[in-house]
């Protein structure tokens, strides 16, 4: 388990963009798949992104093309760069590493995006 902690959610106006970071307590170079998830109130959460240690990467079919991962192994951060946001991209962002014997969660970050 890895102690995670998010920042850079806020409220953005639809077609603006935020970068979400999440640190992480100790090292996960090199090791660790990492991800970003969300969930909006009344919704059940579901993946936006993933990273493998290799760099790898992979997106849900509504954020391709304006969602980017990324991760910095050298700072134990991985970032999600959204731009284009929607309305509809309104929910409490987590960070997820698939840690074993259990996946670690970050608190959450809340992004709003409305005009």
């Amino acid at each position: 388990q890895v102690q995670l902690v998010e920042s850079g959610g806020g409220l953005v106006q639809p077609g603006g963009s935020l970068r979400l970071s999440c640190a992480a307590s100790r090292s996960i170079s090199r090791i660790y798949p990492m991800g970003w998830y969300r969930q909006a109130p009344g919704k059940q959460r579901e993946l936006v992104a993933t990273i493998t240690s290799g760099g790898s990467t992979n997106y849900a079919d509504s954020v391709k093309g304006r969602f980017t991962i990324s991760r910095d192994n050298t700072k134990n951060t991985v970032y999600l760069q959204m731009n284009s946001l929607k309305p509809e991209d309104t929910a409490v962002y987590y960070c997820n590493v698939r840690t074993v014997p259990r996946d670690s969660w970050g608190q959450g970050t809340q992004v709003t995006v409305s005009s």
